[in-house]
């Protein structure tokens, strides 16, 4: 059988490939063609089984692949864990081989490691979970690229899209006359109105062809591979994101929806501006314009799938894409929003009615998920009912969870409300509030629909223009009413429909304001959106009630899903302020010692000691709310609350600490307390235990070894002495030793003699009777007595934080100090006094106060207001009626008794302490080594809290399991957390 002219061809450039590779690699194996655009690339399969893949580049010297052998190596080194082709070294050393084939031309040979997975265009599970993936895969490698240049990468590339005015030419070229106008209009959009925005944009060299063909994903629709960065340019960073999401686009019924995803994963990990979301859709379209044009340029035939989806994107409208966008890549879906609810807000007074006549009478309707506690009732019937009982004009909220659409099916429903309605009966003038055009008229028939519809364009005289939309009028009454028309403020526009002509509904006004105009006709407008998307349509509807001016409560406050709290958390809190478990809960109520998530399902909360007597108790509930109704100020004036307390707190301490200062926090507190020492000693020094905390103020965080020795700190400053933990049981003097307490109290008097030859001056030593960031350790008897008369001799005056341990929270004692038999010249309290409330104390000796009194005067605008103090009160009734002292005492007695027992069955338990409801239990692999199980504490907290228990890490190692629930646990409760616990560790051992 003899071979064809182009089998032979074929045969001899394997066999040139198979020798190359041997002689460059010192490689050999099955060598299968690969599809390549320029270079040559073959599967390669080892003896062994091992693969690769080896390309063979264009003769002659190639510049870009040097650049791609280059951008390989620095990813290599600097995004090691990306599942991008890693180089093998070649003969010399390189990763680029030059060789001469049978003609005499030099050609560049590399190889890669071989990537497995299916290309995302035959991949059976490129849904939301895939193009997530690949937006963090392109994010990292962005950030890794960002400092990465290369001559080559400057060079002009065809498909960048700097280079669209030669697309434009090409575009000329394609032949249907539909596909060539677009392709033209949007190329021509972008030179004159995408590039100049571009210019001050982030440049950088990107992959810039995360295609189809380019992208492997694994069985699970995670991404496994990037290929091909032969497309590698220096160019604008977000048209990475671009030509990801043109193609994640392809075959999706909505194609801004399937980006999203994309999006918002590349924004978590390497974000955007905000120029560069307003573009992102612009640029989208580009990509298939640009591809278009490529193709007819080559005479390729053009991807029907390319257009396919290119007509669906040019059908979306430009403004709420975009929105959608922005909203994906954490900015403010529409940008003018704050600049229009500003110029509305400072308007005041000068916006006119809607309705003719006084609307002072009004009353808002009690529907929505917040207060209509019929459950299963249809939305018309619960309206109707509260309409027949209300006296006066019947207001429904903005953002109110409703469910109109009750024939609606599906895993989610549009159900928050975008305006405020307001109920008048049927003829009732609609009146212009302000001034504007009539920019829409329309009449929405379908069911529950809106009737008649105007909707007013505002121009004159604001910063951005913006739109405000009436429903539910009577189509007739807008029947000598057009569009452009200029409108009056006071100009009726039109009159309140019958039911029968606006949906069925009772006769009302429907009131949106929109930033945006999204919709091309007036009975597109939605009054409705799904809950997961409401910070998109409260950006683009905000609240009208600036404009409607009703003095009531008019909005509601939109109960969002886990993920989009995260997501809106992530854009307006800080990443210093964490969250709780690998995946966080959504809290939404609390009942005695349980937390109750937004699913209903209810938490044993084994870690909250702010709640001393638990949570939402009625009593301290109460008396918050009748207070707040009748008087909350400052101190600056008499009242009973304040002298009430502070007298009921001096009885419960020692007499000697009979002056109080009240605050808001713990923090301010012992703020507050290093003040005190320093008036009344003159000195400046301050010790404390090593890997204490004691607040987040500036002032705490230096005396605070857990904060400035750790991760973020800046190390120990000169005033603070640290000395060491008095730990029982991993520390130089362990249980048994009947004088540790004496022996680790020496180590002060140590620090002390070091200060005095400094000619350093004392002013307080700082420590909690039980160390809770230490790991929940009980101090060894004698110590604070032992510390304390060190630091007295010395000049100093102890201050003992009782902040998490005081209340009675020790059980045996109300106040954790009084196990060591001391009492201290200052005592401190926080938020726990008032069940969370944001009370705090300093209770001090007199003498201490009275030198603080130096004329410059203290003022805590809200420490010890009416509202604080009658929470405190509450909590000191609580404790006391409902006998929490010795409940304290016996249910952590009985947890304590159960945990031992739990070690006798785990020897993952090295150690079980505590004093009443303060326990730490801690966690080691070794009970000779004491070597810290940290990791297996974390995974027996997620697989407690997995049953319906919180709890929470301590201790230097983070190894310390604590305990510190509110005072009101039950047996029961404790009964569940050893059983847990026990089931747990079995599972995990």
């Amino acid at each position: 059988m003899m071979l064809g002219a182009e089998d032979s061809r074929a045969t001899e450039e394997a066999k040139e490939a198979e020798r190359w590779l041997a002689d460059a690699f010192g490689l050999r194996g099955k060598l299968e063609p690969l599809p390549g655009a320029h270079d040559r690339n073959f599967k390669v399969t080892a003896a062994d089984g091992s693969r690769s893949l080896f390309t063979i580049h264009p003769p002659g010297s190639d510049p870009r692949a040097e650049l791609q052998a280059a951008a390989l190596h620095h990813l290599e080194q600097h995004a090691p864990a990306l599942p991008l082709p890693r180089l093998f070294l070649g003969r010399g050393g390189t990763p680029l081989v030059v060789v001469r084939d049978t003609a005499g031309l030099e050609r560049r040979l590399r190889l890669t490691t071989w990537l497995d997975g299916t290309v995302w265009a035959e991949a059976p599970q490129r849904g939301p979970q895939a193009a997530a993936a690949l937006g963090r895969l392109l994010a990292r490698l962005d950030r890794s690229l960002a400092a990465f240049h290369h001559p080559a990468a400057t060079q002009p590339h065809a498909w960048d899209f700097a280079n669209a005015a030669a697309r434009r030419d090409d575009a000329a070229l394609i032949a249907a006359p539909e596909r060539r106008a677009a392709a033209q209009e949007i190329l021509h959009r972008f030179l004159l109105e995408v590039a100049p925005r571009l210019s001050n944009l982030p440049r950088q060299v990107i992959h810039g062809d995360a295609n189809d063909r380019n992208i492997l994903l694994d069985p699970a629709g995670e991404v496994s591979g990037l290929l091909d960065f032969g497309a590698m340019v220096e160019t604008w960073r977000v048209n990475e994101l671009a030509v990801a999401a043109a193609t994640v686009a392809i075959g999706a019924d909505d194609p801004i929806a399937a980006i999203l995803p994309l999006v918002e994963a590349y924004c978590v990990e390497n974000p955007i501006g905000a120029v560069e979301a307003d573009v992102l859709f612009d640029l989208i379209l580009t990509r298939y314009a640009v591809g278009m044009a490529l193709a007819a340029r080559q005479s390729r035939a053009q991807p029907e799938e390319t257009w396919a989806v290119l007509t669906a994107m040019r059908a979306q409208n430009r403004a709420l894409a975009t929105a959608r966008l922005r909203r994906a890549a954490g900015h403010e879906p529409v940008p003018e929003r704050r600049a229009i609810e500003n110029w509305i807000l400072k308007q005041g007074g000068g916006f006119g009615p809607v309705l003719p006549g006084s609307l002072e009478n009004l009353a808002l309707l009690p529907l929505g998920a917040d207060r209509d506690d019929t459950r299963g009732r249809p939305f018309r019937a619960a309206l109707h009912a509260a309409l027949a009982g209300i006296e006066g004009t019947a207001v429904g909220r903005y953002g109110e969870d409703r469910s109109i659409y009750d024939a609606q099916t599906g895993a989610e429903r549009r159900t928050i409300h975008h305006a405020i309605d307001i109920y008048a009966p049927a003829g009732t003038p609609v009146l212009a509030p302000l001034p504007g055009r009539i920019a829409m008229i329309g009449n929405d028939t379908s069911s529950d629909g809106f009737g008649g519809i105007i909707v007013l364009e505002h121009e004159a005289g604001t910063p951005h223009r913006f739109w405000t939309f009436y429903g539910h009028l009577a189509p007739g009454s807008l029947a000598d009413r057009t569009t452009g028309a200029v409108v009056a403020q006071g100009d009726a526009l039109g009159r309140l429909g019958l039911p029968e002509e606006n949906g069925n509904w009772p006769p009302h006004l429907h009131m949106q304001l929109m930033t945006a105009l999204c919709f091309d006709r007036a009975e597109a407008i939605i009054g409705l959106s799904l809950r997961s998307a409401w910070d998109l349509w409260e950006s683009i509807f905000p609240n009208p009630n600036g404009i409607l001016g009703l003095r009531i409560e008019t909005a509601a406050i939109v109960a969002r899903d886990p993920e989009s709290l995260l997501r809106l958390r992530r854009q307006t809190t800080s990443p210093a302020l964490t969250l709780s478990y690998d995946t966080p809960l959504k809290i939404v109520q609390g009942e005695g010692a349980y937390l109750i998530a937004q699913d209903g399902r209810r938490y044993l909360d084994m870690v909250n000691n702010v709640c001393q007597v638990g949570h939402a108790h009625p009593r301290v509930v109460e008396a918050i709310a009748q207070q707040a109704a009748r008087l909350n100020t400052n101190t600056r004036y008499l009242h009973d609350n304040l002298v009430e307390y502070t007298r009921r707190l001096t009885r419960l301490l020692p007499p000697e600490l009979s002056t109080v200062f009240l605050v808001n926090s713990g923090s301010e507190a012992n703020d507050l307390a290093l003040r005190l020492a320093k008036a009344h000693t003159g000195g400046t020094d301050v010790m404390v235990l090593d890997h204490a905390y004691h607040g987040n103020l500036s002032s705490l965080i230096e005396i605070s070894p857990r904060k400035f020795d750790g991760k973020g700190g800046t190390g120990r400053p000169r005033h603070v002495w640290v000395t060491e933990m008095p730990d029982l049981y991993r520390g130089r003097f362990r249980y048994g030793d009947a004088e540790a307490g004496a022996r680790y109290a020496e180590k002060i008097a140590t620090l002390l003699r070091d200060m005095s030859g400094l000619n350093r001056r004392l002013a307080a030593f700082f420590v909690e009777p039980i160390l809770g960031s230490g790991g929940q350790l009980v101090l060894p008897d004698g110590y604070l007595k032992a510390a304390c008369e060190e630091i007295r001799a010395a000049g100093g005056v102890c201050i003992i934080d009782e902040v998490q341990t005081g209340f009675g929270r020790a059980g045996s004692h109300f106040w954790a100090f009084e196990t060591q038999g001391v009492v201290p010249d200052i005592v401190t309290l926080g938020k726990p006094i008032g069940n969370g409330h944001p009370i705090g104390a300093v209770a001090c000796r007199p003498e201490i106060a009275a030198a603080f009194a130096s004329g410059m005067g203290y003022f805590n605008s809200f420490g010890g207001n009416p509202v604080s103090a009658a929470a405190g009160l509450a909590v000191l009734d609580i404790i006391r009626d409902e006998r929490l002292m010795p409940h304290a005492e016996a249910m952590g007695r009985y947890l304590r008794d159960g945990l031992t027992k739990l070690a006798e069955r785990h020897a993952l338990i090295g150690d079980v302490r505590g004093l009443g409801l303060f326990i730490g239990v801690e966690l080691v692999r070794d009970r000779e080594t004491l070597e810290p199980a940290d990791t297996e504490l974390k995974a027996i907290i997620e697989a407690v809290k997995a049953e319906g228990i919180l709890l929470s890490s301590e201790g230097p190692h983070r190894n310390v399991l604590k305990i510190k629930p509110p005072l009101v646990i039950a047996k029961r409760d404790c009964d569940f957390l050893l059983q847990t616990l026990d089931a747990v560790m079995a599972r995990l051992a």
